[in-house]
């Protein structure tokens, strides 16, 4: 019981803070100029800060190297949802204008905007690097697999552009992870001043990203929710087949125990707030993904304190 009424007061730490974001929103403080640039402060500049923080202060490069192969799992585990997301797409008749974003929404996760505030809200700060693991994995396959799927639905011709997609992948977020590793690897301590100030810039990463997730629930509009079969089987592979699997692969590992829970619970975060982005650019049912994005955000403050009790009966 104590632990569902912890999960309970760290979703509603996120909750108040999506609120306000919302409420903003509707009061328009924020227009779609607002939303973007939220959005880039968050992932080009404070989340990256972030990273280099996280990883210098929490890690040894010892742990580190422990640590990496782990990354196995959460990659195991998207490659099997995604076998699964193409079956499901044939024998259940998803339909053709959307089927390649359904698969990708069903197994990619929003790791940053969403799970790594209910990660810290819930575990604390020993979380990050675990969620930093499973970022690493999730932002890759959505960047290469996802995009690609998404772009088949589209009107645009596909095309491949490996700059692009680099840049995509070695993102900000991603460079701030490998700039942090380099520098416990090499054993190098930033002066004092400049610690200080990642510190706080990256200080701004879970505000931030609440804030704008409540824009982005705003903006895709609440009378815009429905529950037909497509949205119902992307609630199913987000927050039940997505973590049962994720359980079934960490459990009869040697990783510690916080690295399960995060796993877990990454896997079973909400669908990526990029899929409408990409959908739109590639003129694919970027509603549909809005819609998706919406929902699961929604449903994963209630699914998340269930969650944390199932997983602290996982030895």
């Amino acid at each position: 019981m104590q632990v569902f009424e912890h999960s309970i007061g760290g979703v509603l730490v996120i909750l108040v803070m999506i609120v306000l974001g919302y409420i903003l929103t509707e009061r328009n403080w924020f227009d779609e100029h607002s939303g973007r640039l939220i959005a880039k402060l968050v992932t080009q500049i404070a989340l990256p800060c972030y990273m280099v923080t996280t990883i210098t202060h929490r890690f040894t490069a010892r742990e580190l190297a422990i640590m990496i192969p782990d990354l196995r799992y959460p990659v195991m585990s998207m490659m099997i949802l995604m076998m699964i997301a193409f079956a499901i797409v044939q024998l259940l008749h998803i339909r053709d204008s959307h089927a390649g974003l359904f698969s990708s929404m069903f197994f990619n996760s929003n790791t940053v905007f969403v799970g790594l505030p209910i990660n810290e809200a819930l575990f604390g700060k020993a979380s990050i690097p675990y969620v930093l693991i499973y970022y690493m994995a999730n932002t890759t396959i959505f960047w290469t697999i996802g995009t690609y799927l998404i772009q088949r639905d589209g009107t645009k011709a596909i095309h491949f552009d490996l700059k692009k997609t680099l840049g995509k992948i070695f993102s900000p977020p991603l460079l701030g992870f490998i700039i942090g590793v380099i520098l416990v690897l090499l054993r190098v301590h930033l002066p004092e001043f400049v610690d200080n100030d990642l510190d706080y810039i990256g200080g701004l990463t879970i505000p931030l990203s609440m804030i704008f997730i409540g824009f982005s629930i705003s903006h895709a509009g609440l009378g815009k929710l429905s529950f037909g079969k497509d949205n119902i089987l992307i609630l199913l592979g987000r927050f039940l087949l997505a973590p049962v699997l994720m359980t079934l692969l960490v459990t009869p590992s040697q990783m510690p125990m916080l690295m399960k829970q995060v796993f877990i619970l990454q896997s079973a975060m909400p669908v990526m707030t990029n899929a409408p982005v990409v959908a739109s650019l590639y003129d694919a049912d970027a509603d549909y993904a809005a819609v998706m994005v919406t929902e699961t955000t929604l449903l994963s403050l209630v699914i998340v304190p269930v969650l944390m009790v199932i997983t602290q009966s996982i030895g």
